[in-house]
């Protein structure tokens, strides 16, 4: 490790200057030994100096770096933050009695000011800490009062996708006209498995992999969709659907998916969701009782004698008495217009006039 060598040689250096100064005294000192040359001391002390820092450097520089760098990771967010703001509070209580305190004979006045600093510092910070889960329960209580309020609420500022949503691949043809806002975000882990997808010995995975790399080649070409690889990952999290939602929280990232209980998930820890498939239920033509269309009956349907088209954005049309337009152009008459779970399906029958 070039860190350590580097602190390795500087403590060689200082220890031996150490270990020659130490040489020196002894040797100027007015003991028995004075009548010896002084180079008796200098010389094997400075050695030993140099061979000591060589040793002890790392431990006392980098060691307890990387201990503390270790240490501070697996401290919780939470306690760090509520252990900074007991600190504060702390020691903004310890800065109102510095006057009355420092006005108090000596010593007393000027020692008492300093050990109420840090008397006061270590209580709140101890007090936040212990007390760490209410304070961030309130501040969480008050984001969410915010997020709710239309007046206040903070659009995301740019948009992860998710696998499944590149591998759709409509997602292309609707970055193109523009309604996408901000930056989309494809973070390095997504890519990664498109690419060990679009590596699948299986036909059918391999070509939805490598119809999701062409379709983030498509993004990176659209001036508007400003296509985005990023290096952001959540370290100890290995499902990507969970760093998906981590990353949203931690930087305020929207979330556009067409996987349902992702987007569950996502909506139900406070992640703005857009999912391309209530965008396509949603511009589907909408259709009243009444109405009339034309379609071509294609197949049976599940009751006797119904058939059943559909119509160009896929909605499903159940004709009653249908069954004899098979492979025909029908004109139809909306009799109901029912929304399911997988979508609107739409009953009618065929006009009178036929």
């Amino acid at each position: 490790m070039l860190l350590d060598r580097i602190f390795r040689f500087l403590g060689l250096i200082v220890f031996a200057i150490i270990g020659w100064q130490i040489g020196i005294i002894i040797a100027q000192t007015n003991n028995p030994f004075a009548e010896l040359s002084s180079f008796r001391y200098i010389g094997p002390l400075t050695i030993a100096g140099a061979i000591l820092g060589w040793l002890v450097a790392p431990w006392l520089t980098t060691r307890p770096a990387l201990w503390a760098i270790r240490f501070i990771r697996q401290i919780p967010i939470e306690e760090v933050v509520a252990g900074a703001i007991g600190l504060a509070l702390g020691l903004a209580v310890a800065a109102l009695l510095v006057i009355p305190l420092s006005r108090l004979p000596n010593p007393f006045g000027s020692i008492l000011p300093f050990i109420a600093s840090i008397i006061f510092g270590y209580l709140g910070a101890v007090i936040a800490v212990l007390r760490g889960p209410d304070l961030m329960a309130m501040f969480s209580r008050s984001r969410r009062a915010t997020e709710r309020s239309p007046q206040t609420a903070a659009a995301p500022r740019s948009f992860l996708l998710d696998t499944s949503v590149i591998i759709d691949g409509r997602i292309g043809d609707v970055a193109r006209t523009g309604f996408l806002p901000g930056p989309l975000l494809v973070p390095r882990f997504i890519l990664a498995e498109l690419q060990y997808i679009a590596d699948s010995p299986d036909p059918l995975r391999r070509a939805r992999g490598r119809r999701g790399l062409e379709v983030l080649e498509t993004l990176r070409e659209l001036p508007d969709a400003r296509l985005e690889i990023v290096d952001l990952d959540v370290p100890g999290v290995r499902d990507v659907d969970e760093k998906l939602v981590a990353l949203a929280r931690q930087h305020r990232f929207g979330l556009i998916t067409n996987d349902f209980n992702l987007n569950r998930v996502a909506v139900l820890q406070g992640v703005k969701v857009l999912n391309l498939n209530d965008l396509a239920n949603a511009m589907k033509a909408i259709y009243l009782p009444g109405e009339h269309l034309r379609l071509r009956v294609i197949q049976e349907g599940k009751e006797v004698d119904q058939g059943v088209g559909f119509l160009e954005d896929g909605t499903m049309v159940v004709v009653e008495n249908g069954s004899r337009y098979i492979g025909k152009d029908v004109d139809l008459t909306v009799t109901k217009v029912l929304q399911t779970s997988a979508g609107r399906m739409i009953f009618a029958t065929p006009s009178s006039t036929q």
